[in-house]
């Protein structure tokens, strides 16, 4: 995996805010794109979850704009989306690097906490439900990967361990 493939998923483990959980183990979903893709979701951990595993493996596996379609107004903010595909086409992630998506709890500030492993190291995500879908925080997530988004296109490539 590359350096941008575990920067971008690094994320501080968070413990959750209640007791609301919802788990299991993870199956690629043959309809990942249309949960992606959707246009509203289903209020509910449930959903999250079959949400957060498309997401997560369409993040692993290079399928960039799908991952960026999920993103919330201020993530969207830090880079435009071909901007954002650009380089992770440039500096891809290693596909081969197993995530599982496991489980889904209430988080403070009306926050979902998405828990997951990428390569085995334990991480969390932060999605909120905003106007009838739920959308990936990207600087509560992982604040190092604002700062790598906010570089210039050669300095992202050196800090992420792809440039020549």
């Amino acid at each position: 995996m590359t350096v941008v493939g575990l920067t971008l998923a690094a994320a501080a483990g968070l413990a959750s805010c209640t007791g609301s959980r919802v788990s299991g183990s993870h199956r690629a979903s043959p309809q990942g794109a249309d949960v992606l893709a959707a246009r509203r979701d289903p209020k509910s951990a449930h959903r999250l979850l079959l949400v957060a595993r498309a997401f997560n493996d369409a993040f692993q596996v290079n399928r960039d704009a799908a991952v960026y379609g999920r993103w919330d107004a201020a993530s969207r903010a830090i880079i435009s989306g071909p901007a954002y595909v650009r380089r992770h086409r440039e500096c891809p992630n290693d596909p081969r690097t197993p995530v599982d998506t496991w489980g889904v709890s209430r988080g403070p500030g009306g926050a979902w906490l998405v828990h997951y492993a990428l390569g085995g190291q334990q991480l969390t995500d932060w999605w909120y439900y905003v106007d009838g879908r739920f959308v990936f925080d990207l600087a509560r997530s992982n604040p190092a990967a604002v700062a790598l988004y906010r570089a210039s296109p050669a300095r992202y490539l050196q800090l992420a361990g792809c440039g020549s």
